[in-house]
């Protein structure tokens, strides 16, 4: 009996112990100065993981964990990766030293750019593994769907083609995005579009999302957000990938990835080729987009010089129209009432009669945008001394591209042309084929010295110089009668250029508990015209811009895991292209804004939590008054006084090894204090911006049965939005809420080294909704006249991936 107490007692102190709940700290520090290390990331690898990271004396600090075997596994930037395994009886202190690495990460190229961990900006980082788990063809806007205040759209419906993007009611034109700090956003329109670039995500390995006025970057003046993407870094191992993508709308998409690894220690290669085919979910919204990414690299302990060549060729069918509103509503008298005020002929008559939701005006076979953008990347890194770091890069980007339109009974005097004399008749309209040009030089430098005199200040000092050439000029192609027009004469031309150059310095000053962050920029631009354009003759002017644009901010550190932060910035950005053209006689003015924003961070295994309050206050805002030019490009105007007041949340939260939930919300207000409705001849007052929905939120709700599956249910709200800026229902997008399921399963098979399969099952429950869209009208006598059209985005759809990795 008391054999069989002691046992008993032996089993259950056994049993007991293994329950035990005990502290673990653990210290990182550099094996050959003995510094403390800030901001390593530590996985605690046992039943499940659990992560963090340093804090300021290089410790992290994990708590109830049972006794047993454990795996820790540290990275740092700049360091070789450090794994190490031990038993875990009670409470316990591990130091554990990292080596410095002797090849250096490429992410210094884009450190000058990016918000640091814990500054006092507000942001958000997608890892290449966060991309990957969406990344089956569609746009990069789709990928940042499940971000803060993000709404996404597509001309064709299905996220292939023309994409749109607004962060916090600001559409792409106020977006900054820069490629490896490499400006992309076109000089004159100031748009960055991604149909240029198809497939870009299947060579990117992260992107920063800053919102507000953000850090100091290059290109653009930021207003809305700021892009950061880096495209691949060095992978030491040797890979091919074949990912395949196929869907509804007879959507494929076919990638082919090539990597050398580290070759003789020094060099390293990458090639990508890419296709992406869909006939769009709108009538004959099809696009063909091919793709190429090349790159190659030298490193050494001290160097890093990296050559990149990426190029995209996009021809997509025009849907940029959109679909006027009783088409939707299936209203025949409104449809014909809508056709004859806007002049269709028959056969478009015909056309919008009998098409449904998906009805595209454009009824020319060959009506097509077709656009070719080379990109070519020149990078070289310098460690100096552990100090000291140097960056540089020159670009060159070439695009060269047209539209293609047929136009039923153009004047011929548009044309430069005289009227066709057969017999006794005089013909002055005829029905023809015209192709828009754009061809367009973009070439420059960027650098930036990072230097760090102590553990407890940081310095940036970094700028651009580029210049940007394009000639804009249009010809008929055919006409059915002809005049004295031959083929490639040029019924107008003109040629811009845009010369731009800015310099920053930016510190960062650690004072106990506190993070200091100033920056300051300067920026200059100098642009000129010349020439005649499509709407306006001799077209000649010549305008210059300086801005200084400050930032100040503060970040409190409450303890390991949280912090408080608050930053002011100020900035002005210059008018686009088609604000001097479509805004003639108007002179359009520089627009200006100060950002405060304030906010708090929680990190740690279980949770992570960012919330932030921001006001964004402007003067002279050019907001869009609702309509499109004949492009489809947004008419805007200047608003003397305006702003955007919100709160978001950005929250995840691993609820156990299976389950987890991430979560965004977004309220705001969005107002212009007195608006003057060119329309009525009303003055508002605080009437909502146009295309800034007061409330945004999504979810992601994920379930791992097992470590490879992942099952995930996307849910996205995006409440009402006003076409213009009057704040009437009548002219409005009806609020959404979209639900998406993923799944994604890898495994390993004899020898492969990774095959994954995803699908992607889009708007599952058929929501029938848009999230863009314009319009335009005329009083008729004390009676309005609205015409609202909309893009409607495709109802329920999928996308289903193999991707094969060697």
């Amino acid at each position: 009996m008391i054999k069989n107490l002691i046992n008993t007692v032996v089993f259950l102190g056994i049993a007991l112990s293994s329950y035990a709940q005990n502290n673990l700290t653990i210290k990182v520090l550099d094996n050959v100065t003995k510094k403390t290390l800030q901001g390593a990331s530590i996985n605690l690898i046992n039943s499940q993981i659990r992560t963090s990271i340093s804090d300021r004396n290089g410790i992290s600090k994990f708590s109830e964990l049972s006794n047993g075997k454990y795996d820790v596994a540290i990275s740092y930037i700049g360091y070789s990766p450090e794994k190490k395994q031990f038993n875990l009886l009670g409470n316990k202190t591990l130091e554990i030293y990292l080596n410095p690495h002797m090849i250096k990460t490429e992410e210094i190229i884009v450190q000058a750019t990016r918000a640091k961990s814990n500054s006092s900006t507000t942001y958000k980082n997608l890892t290449k593994e966060d991309i990957a788990k969406n990344n089956v063809g569609q746009d990069i806007p789709y990928l940042l769907d499940q971000t803060p205040s993000v709404v996404i759209g597509s001309d064709a419906g299905a996220g292939i083609g023309y994409t749109s993007m607004r962060i916090r009611g600001s559409d792409n034109a106020r977006i900054n995005v820069t490629l490896n700090g490499i400006p992309l956003n076109d000089a004159e329109s100031m748009g960055s579009f991604f149909v240029n670039l198809p497939d870009f995500a299947s060579s990117t390995e992260s992107i920063q999302i800053q919102r507000g006025i953000g850090t100091s970057t290059n290109g653009a003046g930021s207003f809305g957000a700021s892009l950061n993407i880096q495209s691949n870094i060095l992978d030491k191992e040797p890979s091919v990938e074949f990912n395949n993508s196929f869907g509804s709308y007879n959507s494929w998409k076919n990638t082919l990835k090539i990597g050398s690894g580290l070759l003789n220690d020094k060099f390293a290669f990458n090639v990508r080729l890419s296709r992406i085919l869909s006939d769009g979910y709108i009538d004959r919204a099809s696009s063909n987009l091919k793709s190429f990414y090349v790159d190659g690299g030298y490193y050494s302990d001290k160097h890093i010089l990296k050559a990149i060549v990426f190029s995209g060729k996009e021809q997509t069918y025009q849907s940029w129209y959109g679909t006027p509103e009783p088409r939707l509503k299936n209203d025949v008298e409104g449809m014909k009432d809508y056709a004859s005020n806007d002049g269709y002929t028959a056969e478009e008559t015909e056309n919008l009669l009998n098409s449904g939701r998906t009805y595209n005006k454009y009824l020319y076979k060959n009506q097509t945008d077709n656009y070719t953008q080379t990109h070519h990347q020149l990078h070289y890194s310098n460690f100096i001394n552990e100090k000291l770091t140097f960056n540089a890069a020159l670009h060159y980007t070439r695009g060269a591209g047209y539209y293609e339109e047929f136009r039923p009974e153009e004047k011929l005097s548009k044309y430069n042309l005289p009227p066709v004399i057969i017999g006794a008749d005089t013909i002055s309209k005829t029905d023809l084929i015209r192709r828009r040009w754009l061809d367009n030089h973009f070439y420059g430098t960027t650098f930036s010295f990072n230097y760090n005199p102590s553990e407890y200040l940081k310095f940036t000092w970094g700028g651009a110089i580029n210049q940007y050439k394009g000639d804009h000029y249009g010809e008929v192609i055919w006409a059915e009668y002809a005049s004295t027009s031959n083929l490639g004469d040029k019924y107008y031309l003109n040629n811009a250029k845009k010369n731009d150059a800015s310099t920053f310095l930016k510190a960062d000053l650690t004072l106990n508990n506190w993070l200091v962050f100033a920056d300051i920029q300067y920026r200059n631009i100098s642009y000129t015209i010349k020439g005649d354009d499509d709407k306006i003759k001799a077209m000649d002017f010549h305008r210059k811009f300086n801005f200084l644009n400050p930032k100040l901010g503060f970040t409190y550190l409450l303890n390991e895991h949280s912090n408080l932060y608050a930053s002011y910035a100020y900035a002005s950005k210059e008018p686009v292209r088609n604000d001097f053209i479509d805004l003639l006689g108007h002179n359009p003015k520089p627009e200006k804004m100060q950002d405060l924003e304030l906010g708090y961070r929680l990190k740690n295994d279980k949770f992570n939590l960012g919330t932030n309050f921001y006001g964004m206050f402007y003067k002279d805002q050019l907001i869009p008054t609702g309509a499109l030019n004949d492009v489809g490009s947004t008419l805007r105007i200047n608003i003397p006084n305006s702003y955007r007041l919100g709160i978001e949340l950005d929250a995840a939260w691993k609820i156990s090894n299976r389950f987890g939930w991430k979560a965004t919300a977004a309220f705001s207000e969005n107002k212009i204090k007195n608006f003057s409705d060119e329309t009525s001849g009303e003055i508002l007052k605080r009437t909502d911006i146009a295309l800034s929905p007061a409330t945004i939120i999504s979810s992601e709700f994920s379930y791992s049965p097992f470590h490879s599956l992942e099952l995930a249910l996307i849910s996205k709200y995006i409440s009402r939005q006003y076409l213009d800026n009057t704040s009437a229902k009548e002219r409005s997008i009806n609020p959404s809420f979209v639900n998406n399921i993923r799944m994604n399963y890898s495994f390993s098979i004899l020898g492969v080294k990774n095959i994954g399969i995803g699908l992607m099952i889009n708007n599952i429950l058929n929501e029938k909704y848009e999230t863009n869209g314009y319009t335009w009208g005329y009083m008729d006598g004390d009676t309005r006249k609205s015409f609202n059209f909309y893009y409607p985005q495709a109802t329920t759809n999928y996308m289903l991936s193999v991707n094969v990795k060697f």
